[in-house]
């Protein structure tokens, strides 16, 4: 859990720097490809489809950080990120899940579409926390999850 939560908050911090950035200097060919992703997302989610969910989930938060305009951004968020790849696999099955994370990116997409930097950082970081509130849980219910290697 102690590397989950520094995970968490390394890539909090990197993604809401990002999408406030995104939402600043987005094109709207930008816009489209995130459009067409959480549009993506919702035929997943009708379709019960988790693991092709999680990757047009991965697509979304890496196509905000390639759109920074800084190439390393994406690069050091997935170095970092590990863990929480896991965790975030663990969780997605969870009843209702998949579409409250859509419902999330909608609202990310809404504050880029409308340029507003500081709706965007907060509904990011909104979307960010609820790993560790979900994933607590599970550790008390699984601690054989979360042994140390």
């Amino acid at each position: 859990m102690t590397e989950l939560r520094e995970e968490n908050f390394l890539r909090e911090a990197v993604e809401v720097a990002a999408v406030a950035r995104v939402a600043q200097i987005r094109t709207d060919a930008q816009l489209a490809r995130l459009s067409r992703n959480l549009k993506l997302q919702g035929l997943l989610v009708e379709d019960g489809d988790f693991q092709g969910f999680f990757e047009a989930d991965l697509e979304f938060h890496e196509l905000i950080l390639g759109f920074t305009g800084f190439p390393k951004v994406a690069l050091v968020v997935g170095q970092m990120s590990f863990q929480l790849r896991r965790a975030r696999m663990l969780i997605l099955p969870e009843a209702g899940r998949p579409a409250e994370t859509l419902d999330e990116h909608g609202a990310i997409m809404r504050a880029i579409e409308a340029r507003d930097a500081e709706a965007a950082r907060a509904a990011m970081s909104r979307h960010l926390r609820q790993l560790i509130h979900r994933i607590e849980p599970l550790e008390l219910h699984h601690p054989e999850y979360f042994r140390p290697s």
